[in-house]
């Protein structure tokens, strides 16, 4: 039996086999109300120190020893600082020559010249006396402090432990002043974390190599080989513990284990490709929303700082967009004892300014700030961004790195190059590179370390996300109003904008609104009763925002809420101005919301607050705006963050984003946790390359425009024109190239950091030129305003107006919540879908399951519901019947099988019987049996159980004697006419209901 002890012991092995040195506390000789060896910090200061004056040491040791604060947390602090920043002391030689030398208690570069102890059974004597289970000490500082529980023992826990080092802060907090950081283990479970931590932070070491995540291993193993080895631990130690001032408050955080490989892999990427080393291509690192990827961008800056080889590096975070700047800027300030003092750019002079000057340090910046000067009257604006720095040793870390760093011919992206032609560049993501956004890897490299979102929730580093359908029918009665509105609009570059517009109209009809209002008050007041939390709607735009405040605010019950939102009070409508605020006022407000005391409960947004926001009280969103790809897992992922008992956050959709919220999602999760990237570059050269064949097989063979390079503009042209007449002889065809290049064009984005790909130039070129030239051809210039007005005219024509769908409660289903990484709401998501597909194929695929599970049952009985089930989908895939029909003929599909059960009941039969009673029932005419059929039943499938064998089905004579048994009990109530027909269907159910049978 494992007990306390032998984990215990197992803990001391697998130290020592790490070259620890076990030590027994009790032979300890220093005073049982101290906790450091202070003989030891002596002689590994002498060690390291040799030369400096002897009264010097003793010194030493008691600034190292003595920490200052009027609490714990703060005596912590302060000690922490002196481990890992070292402290400065003056003396004079032996030659009176004034000397300094800075003295660390540990030698972080030399491992080796440390010595490192695991210690067990030591009594520490404070308010109580208490001895905890095991101490890692390095140089005789108590570092590490482990509790440790029976596995086996019913009566204890993981949480116990965790309880039980909040005591120990208590009766023994001298203990605590050195701690760097706490495991508690109950044997099967091992979790570290901060000891003044709430147990909802203390997570598994799950990786020992940080490329292979270990899933079923004895985690006390896992977390010791992972993170205490001992560089890897010293390494922690001075780079992944510090301390967050909020206005005098102190938080404690250490890194996960994703946080530490990730920072190390990248800073490892660094030395290799900071100039003159590299071509200046870091790397990508993507850790999915709500992991942290802020806290590991400060620390990975504060690595890269003490880096001697980097020579006091300048490191620039560029964000591209104000909030997400001021936002992480204020994470950097938190993480100061990492990073340092940060500065930030307030404008593009500041920014210049910053950047020409020749020291290192931090400095903040959004893109734009890389504008060129405009000119005035007396000069002409600049034509060029000026070089600012040719240092080497600056590194540009890019927040959602793909979103502003691809323009490099022209614009901000470019500027910056030209600005800082030597730096480096990493990029940091929450999200995951997109097939449109691959040239991530031509201007940052490849990717580092992925922590995706499924393992985000596997390692409870977030809460899962679940999604609940509640469709306020912006209900499209018109099935083909996309095609319509491409044939409208197939021309335009900005016809996704158009159309946008006129689903805002639609979306913000004061019915419309009023109805999901009422519906979000009753869904958030009782989803409140039980979970305290706040919410946050997500409206198409500013003005139905508005109008989503003015419908809560009228209704009775209405918690506090707000609008959040930009405003230009020289275009905005006076009735806005509430909503409008200043920078100041809505940080303010932002402090309110993130306060899960404050009296705000609701914000309503339509951009602001959905990246780079932090409210880990916020448990539900509202969502009634069409999102996808990033935007929409940014959005979401604000209700992922861990807070106290909150078990999960919730989607609630009222405008049916379900299939674009399972696409992103299985994108979110193609890396697996595993640092896979999701993009296969050798699948997509292939598309790319039929794409290419199929826009030249589109092409005249009789033009031929290899020399096109070559060739003056006049002929350029001409050619053009020659291919234009033939494809404009008939539509289907010149829309249909159009279509066939825009698709070449999109995967060229991905391929095209390719060497392959350049012997296709010139096929590229012809057919981007001929694709626009069809397209202006087709399209009258100035006709912008009438289309629009079409496509408004068109989706108003198709809005049904109509109550609030939850679908769930409509197809029975009791569990409201699925959520985003279940397999169900995973399905068919390499299929091109509606969005209410979702709930089809949710609910098909829930039927599909169950008759599945009972076919062997009821072979008959659920081969024909099988068939009627397969075939309401086909009439639906046919458009034959609508969505909403669908659901509910699927739901009477659902009823059946519920109705099989009362059935079952009713008649007084078995699991197993109910199936021969359908055989037997059918033929009731023709059976000579005075008693009701079950009798018959009972008797027929006892017979076939009674001669059943292993591996039956495949020996005739065991199938020979239960159709002789069969015969026996029919014999005298079947004529010998009927008796082969029934009991051949008899056998056909026996095989597939008992085939598997066991003894």
């Amino acid at each position: 039996m494992t007990t306390e002890a032998k984990i215990e012991q197992a803990t001391i092995d697998w130290l020592t086999d790490l070259g620890y040195e076990h030590i027994h506390g009790t032979t300890f000789t220093f005073p049982e109300n101290e906790v450091v060896d202070k003989a030891t910090l002596l002689a590994f200061i002498q060690q390291q120190h040799p030369h400096l004056p002897a009264e010097l040491y003793p010194l030493m040791v008691a600034e190292f020893v003595n920490n200052k604060g009027a609490d714990l947390l703060y005596r912590n602090r302060d000690f922490h600082l002196k481990l890992t920043k070292g402290l400065d002391y003056e003396y004079q030689d032996a030659n009176g020559n004034e000397k300094a030398v800075h003295v660390y208690p540990i030698d972080f570069q030399n491992p080796e010249k440390n010595t490192f102890w695991v210690v067990n059974q030591l009594s520490i004597k404070g308010k109580n006396k208490r001895r905890p289970d095991v101490i890692v000490y390095i140089n005789g500082l108590p570092l590490v402090v482990f509790e440790l529980k029976n596995w086996f023992d019913e009566n204890t826990n993981l949480q116990e432990a965790f309880n039980q080092i909040q005591h120990y802060t208590k009766d023994i907090p001298l203990l605590f002043e050195y701690n760097v950081a706490t495991i508690v283990s109950d044997g099967n479970e091992a979790q570290h974390g901060m000891y003044n931590a709430s147990n909802e932070w203390y997570a598994a070491w799950k990786s020992s190599n940080g490329t292979t995540i270990v899933e079923d291993d004895f985690q006390m193993h896992t977390l010791l080989f992972g993170l205490f080895p001992k560089e890897r631990l010293l390494n922690y130690i001075k780079n992944f513990v510090f301390f967050e001032d909020h206005n005098g408050t102190l938080i404690k955080k250490g890194a996960k284990y994703h946080q530490f490989f990730g920072v190390n892999f990248a800073v490892e990427a660094a030395k290799k490709a900071i100039r003159p080393y590299g071509d200046g291509r870091i790397g990508v690192i993507w850790h999915t929303q709500g992991s942290g990827k802020s806290i590991s961008m400060a620390i990975y800056a504060g690595i890269l700082r003490s880096l001697p080889e980097l020579k006091n590096p300048t490191i620039v975070v560029q964000v591209d967009r104000s909030d997400l700047d001021f936002q992480l800027y204020e994470n950097f300030v938190l993480a100061k004892d990492l990073v340092g003092d940060v500065q930030h750019a307030d404008s593009t002079d500041d920014l210049r300014r910053l950047l020409s000057a020749g020291s290192g340090g931090v400095i903040f910046t959004t893109i734009e700030k890389f504008r060129l000067k405009s000119g005035n009257e007396d000069s002409l604006g600049e034509l060029e961004h000026p070089i600012l720095s040719e240092r080497e040793n600056i590194i540009v870390m890019a927040d959602e790195a793909h979103r502003t760093q691809y323009g490099l011919l022209d614009g901000f992206a470019s500027n910056l190059r030209k600005a800082l032609p030597n730096a480096s560049f990493i990029g940091f993501t929450g999200t995951p590179v997109d097939s449109k956004d691959a040239d991530t890897q031509e201007v940052f490299g490849e990717t580092i370390h992925v922590y995706d979102i499924k393992q985000a929730v596997d390692d409870k580093a977030t809460v899962p996300i679940y999604y609940e359908p509640r469709l306020a029918k912006l209900h499209l009665a018109n099935e083909n109003l996309d095609s319509e509105v491409d044939s409208l609009t197939w021309e335009q570059e900005d016809s996704a904008n158009l159309k946008w517009a006129a689903l805002e109209d639609a979306a913000g009809s004061q019915e419309r609104v009023e109805k999901i209002a009422k519906d979000v008050l009753s869904h958030f007041t009782k989803r409140t009763e039980t979970l305290p939390g706040k919410a946050m709607i997500v409206c198409m735009s500013r003005r139905n925002s508005v109008k989503m405040y003015d419908a809560l605010s009228q209704l009775g019950g209405c918690p506090e809420i707000a609008v959040v939102m930009t405003g230009n009070i020289s275009k905005d409508p006076v009735a806005w101005n509430p909503h409008i605020r200043t920078q100041e006022a809505t940080e303010a407000l932002k402090k309110r919301f993130r306060n899960p005391k404050d009296s705000l409960q609701i914000v309503i947004v339509r951009d602001m607050w959905l990246t780079g926001f932090d409210a880990p009280c916020v448990h539900t969103m509202y969502v009634d705006k069409i999102m996808k790809g990033h935007n929409l897992m940014q959005a979401i992922t604000r209700t992922n963050r861990v807070f106290k008992d909150k078990p999960s956050g919730v989607i609630v959709d009222y405008i049916g984003i379900g299939d674009q919220l399972r696409k992103a999602t299985d994108k979110y999760t193609g890396g697996g946790g595993k640092g896979q990237p999701t993009i296969d570059m050798e699948q997509a050269l292939n598309m790319f390359f039929n794409q290419v064949e199929a826009c030249k097989n589109m092409l005249p063979e009789s033009i031929d425009y290899s020399q096109w390079k070559a060739l003056r503009e006049s002929d350029k042209m001409l050619l053009v024109k020659q291919a234009l007449n033939a494809l404009l002889k008939y539509d289907e065809v010149a829309d249909q190239f159009m279509i066939v290049e825009k698709k070449l064009t999109a995967l060229l984005s991905i391929v095209k950091s390719q060497p392959e790909i350049q012997e296709y130039a010139i096929d590229i070129l012809f057919s981007q030129h001929v694709s626009k030239a069809i397209r202006n051809a087709k399209t009258p210039k100035g006709n912008g305003r009438a289309t629009q007005n079409e496509i408004k005219e068109l989706i108003s024509r198709s809005i049904e107006s109509d109550d609030i769908i939850d679908v769930f409660a409509m197809a029975g289903i009791e569990k409201a919540d699925i959520s985003i990484l279940d397999e169900q709401f995973l399905l068919g998501v390499k299929k091109d879908k509606d969005s209410i597909q979702i709930k089809i194929e949710l609910l098909r695929n829930l039927l599909k399951d169950e008759i599945r599970m009972r076919l062997p049952q009821n072979i008959k009985k659920y081969t024909s519901l099988k068939e009627e089930l397969e075939k309401v989908i086909d009439r639906y895939h046919a458009n034959a019947i609508d969505s909403y029909t669908t659901i509910a003929e699927l739901v009477e599909r659902a009823k059946e099988i519920q109705d099989e059960d009362k059935r079952k009941s009713e008649l007084g039969l078995s699991d197993e019987e109910l199936a021969f009673y359908d055989i037997l029932a059918a033929k009731k005419d023709i059976i000579n049996e005075a008693g009701p059929i079950q009798d018959v039943v009972h008797n027929v499938v006892k017979a076939v159980k009674s001669n059943l064998q292993i591996d039956w089905t495949n020996k005739e004579d065991a199938k020979a004697a239960i159709r002789l048994a069969v015969k026996k009990e029919l014999r005298g109530k079947v004529s010998i006419l009927e008796l082969n027909a029934i009991l051949q269907e008899i056998m056909e159910q026996a095989e597939g209901q008992f085939k598997e049978w066991r003894a």
